[in-house]
């Protein structure tokens, strides 16, 4: 919902009952590092940006940073490189990682849209045997933002142009952005004078690009109204805003 995935890797020493993996797993997760944001935006013309890694466990981690695309691959080339990239971070402890930008051809008409990951590796306790060991990731979105775009995002949200399609005996909603922005909804529903439809887990439209949404339980008709709140650049809602929605035949 914040953009914000945590992932596990996991590894066996040695196997163990499956009561015991999960109680293993469930300490590890509880024991995840933090960020201090859910969200980064790099403006191109700035050298870097940082973000605060903390650890509030009772245990050291090594930590380990990365960005990568949406495929979520080692192996794309990204024009930012976090320093450091791999650290110690002890109990109570936090570490500013600067993410730095490096030369680079992204579209100037746009953001581009990077992830940046962070990696605990729980140190090993070699007087324990039998031990499942689970590295949990932190993977936020990172918005790059060329200097080009003077907009501000959240006053070009009543930009974004809503309309109802017929698919045979099923409709859908569809979200076209025209801004150089991305939109990551945290709600959007549906509504005409009697009731409302709420879209669960509306996914993030991209710019200069459209959405599609499918609605259940909803006959199209003239008058209908979607209402939305987005995610803004520091991790907070905006104000509900409400739109009319247009019913393509």
């Amino acid at each position: 919902m914040f953009g914000l995935i945590r992932q596990a890797a996991t590894c066996w020493p040695a196997l163990g009952a499956c009561m015991s993996v999960l109680m293993l797993a469930s300490t590890a997760s509880e024991a995840a590092l933090t960020l201090n944001g859910t969200r980064v935006v790099f403006e191109s013309d700035k050298r870097s940006t940082a973000i605060i890694v903390s650890n509030p466990s009772d245990r050291p981690y090594a930590v380990q940073t990365w960005v990568n695309t949406a495929a979520d691959d080692t192996t794309t080339e990204v024009p930012l490189i976090p320093s450091p990239p791999l650290f110690r971070l002890n109990p109570g402890k936090e570490q500013q990682v600067q993410i730095n930008g490096l030369p680079n051809n992204l579209p100037l008409d746009r953001e581009s849209l990077f992830y940046f990951n962070v990696q605990e590796i729980p140190q090993i306790d070699t007087n324990e045997r039998n031990v499942l060991n689970v590295a949990l990731r932190t993977r936020i979105k990172l918005f790059y933002r060329p200097s080009q775009l003077k907009d501000n995002p959240i006053t070009r949200l009543k930009d974004l142009q809503w309309s109802i399609e017929r698919q045979g005996n099923s409709s859908q909603l569809v979200v076209t952005n025209p801004t150089p922005f991305h939109v990551s909804f945290i709600r959007v529903e549906v509504k005409d004078k009697d009731k409302r439809l709420p879209l669960l887990n509306a996914e993030m439209v991209e710019p200069l690009s459209r959405r599609t949404y499918p609605l259940d339980g909803l006959k199209p008709a003239a008058g209908l109204q979607v209402e939305f709140s987005a995610i803004n650049d520091f991790g907070g809602y905006t104000v509900p805003l409400t739109l009319p929605i247009q019913v393509n035949p």
